[in-house]
């Protein structure tokens, strides 16, 4: 069994967590939809999204991706997170995939990551990172790093981490379903 780790924050995107979220459990993933903090949290746009788990509690287990969804500013809490950073470099290590979306590649880029690798954003998140080679699509990948731009091209980032877990024809089956 496929497994996947979806950091959510006080002031994260709630469109692009649950987007994840839903898209990798319709695909068969297991995933585990962790708080930065305990309880529940308000996103970005004021939703309130009760998370399954603490990370705390989440960091107990081993996973196959962890998914940081962006907004603000819940990307600069998962940002100043040492947990979160320390997580994202320990699984680039163990060619593990680690994705990112809207604001959160920036998080990769403070961990290190994103040192001339190819990514994208949502414009102008990862200006201090000259050395990211930007690319101007909606989801991007290099090698087991995959960035999204934002909110707008969730459902393309979910479904495309879908398909790196369980395959194309798992992706075509969850795409299928949505009827898109």
């Amino acid at each position: 069994m496929k497994t996947a780790l979806v950091i959510f924050a006080e002031g994260s995107e709630e469109l692009e967590a649950v987007s994840v979220v839903n898209i990798l459990r319709r695909a068969g993933v297991t995933v585990t939809f962790s708080g930065l903090t305990h309880g529940s949290l308000r996103g970005s746009r004021g939703i309130v999204l009760t998370p399954d788990t603490t990370l705390d509690e989440a960091l107990k287990l081993s996973y196959d991706m962890v998914v940081l969804p962006g907004g603000q500013p819940g990307t600069n809490h998962l940002k100043a997170d040492a947990r979160v950073l320390q997580l994202v470099q320990k699984m680039n290590e163990q060619e593990k995939f680690v994705a990112a979306i809207c604001a959160a590649p920036s998080v990769l880029a403070t961990a290190g990551l994103l040192d001339q690798k190819r990514a994208t954003c949502y414009p102008g998140s990862l200006e201090n990172f000259p050395q990211t080679k930007l690319q101007d699509t909606a989801v991007v990948e290099d090698g087991k790093l995959i960035t999204s731009r934002g909110p707008g091209t969730a459902m393309d980032f979910a479904l495309i981490l879908a398909e790196r877990l369980m395959g194309k024809e798992k992706r075509l089956e969850v795409e299928t379903g949505l009827q898109r």
